[in-house]
């Protein structure tokens, strides 16, 4: 079947690495399952893999991909959770899609029934595929970690990324006062388009302090987020795509305003089918910036890599 892998792994030069081609069918295990993937989306994580980062040489060459919205072999319109193992799924240790078993930029992908939720009807398959990875992400920050309720106030570092994109749209569907911030006037204009309140320059002063911060650039805006919580707030990370050593962590403020950093990864089965809900309910639906046949995987990959999208790029095998 024809994929998009990483043949090799280069942290200076990822997309070296970037393989078109033929790979051989999945096998699905006892209790696994064959999808046939309509929809798969690009997430960073695909570039960190191609990085080596979390990628074992010896789990070489990979099919990258976390996300899939496809048709099971019952012939049910489906929606693959890229969560594998840890307290979902039994005691296996957690790991994502590409991780330890191959990913779903592939006419097929084998994973747990487990992993399996009905896809909503009212989503497209490109849509659906957009939401496990950075939507289920930054649904698990607002609403799980951050704890964030309706009329509570939420800065979101970082417009066009895609669990900015997430967070500033489920944000404002959830009632929240959302703020966000863009080096990109054009990005800056759209988060407001998407329903935040205002978006503003990186380090730029609020009107207020927020109840939370959704933080996925890192050391760029760490000092700007923590600066921007009331007290008692609560900053929510769950990436770095900046760096992860602030050259000023702000300690002092920290404690001194019994602020709370919580790290957030992924979410479980149950916050992608609440989420699955919340679209179908709200008539959310993600933001995608392109679709791309997937013989043309790596002009996404170029176009994520160089930080010019806003909202996610979905590949069609």
């Amino acid at each position: 079947m024809f994929a998009a892998y990483a043949a090799h792994t280069d942290f200076a030069d990822p997309l070296k690495g970037l393989e078109l081609g033929e790979r051989p069918d999945p096998e699905a295990p006892p209790g696994w399952t064959t999808v046939t993937v309509r929809a798969a989306s690009l997430n960073h994580h695909d570039l960190w893999s191609l990085r080596g980062v979390g990628l074992a040489e010896e789990k070489l060459p990979m099919i990258l991909g976390c996300d899939a919205a496809g048709v099971d072999e019952d012939g049910n319109e489906v929606v693959v959770h890229s969560v594998i193992g840890g307290g979902d799924h039994g005691t296996e240790p957690r790991s994502i899609l590409t991780e330890r078993y191959q990913g779903t930029f592939a006419q097929r992908v084998a994973v747990p029934r487990a992993n399996l939720l009905r896809k909503p009807a009212g989503l497209s398959f490109e849509e659906a595929a957009c939401l496990p990875t950075a939507w289920l992400t930054a649904y698990r920050m607002l609403f799980t970690n951050a704890g964030v309720r309706p009329g509570d106030s939420v800065l979101v570092q970082g417009a066009g990324g895609g669990v900015a994109t997430a967070a500033i749209v489920l944000g404002s569907a959830a009632g929240l006062r959302v703020y966000a911030t863009s080096r990109d006037a054009a990005k800056r204009a759209r988060a407001v388009e998407l329903g935040a309140l205002e978006a503003y320059e990186p380090g730029a002063r609020l009107p207020h302090r927020v109840d939370a911060v959704i933080e996925t650039v890192g050391a760029a805006t760490w000092s700007h987020s923590i600066k921007c919580l009331r007290r008692g707030g609560t900053l929510v990370i769950s990436g770095a795509t900046s760096g992860d050593r602030p050259a000023h962590a702000e300690l002092t403020r920290i404690f001194f305003l019994e602020l709370r950093v919580v790290g957030s990864t992924m979410g479980s089965l149950g916050e992608l089918e609440a989420l699955l809900a919340f679209c179908a309910v709200k008539g959310v639906r993600p933001v995608i910036d392109e679709v791309l046949p997937l013989d043309r995987a790596r002009e996404g990959f170029e176009r994520m890599a160089a930080g010019g999208l806003f909202g996610k790029v979905v590949l069609k095998p």
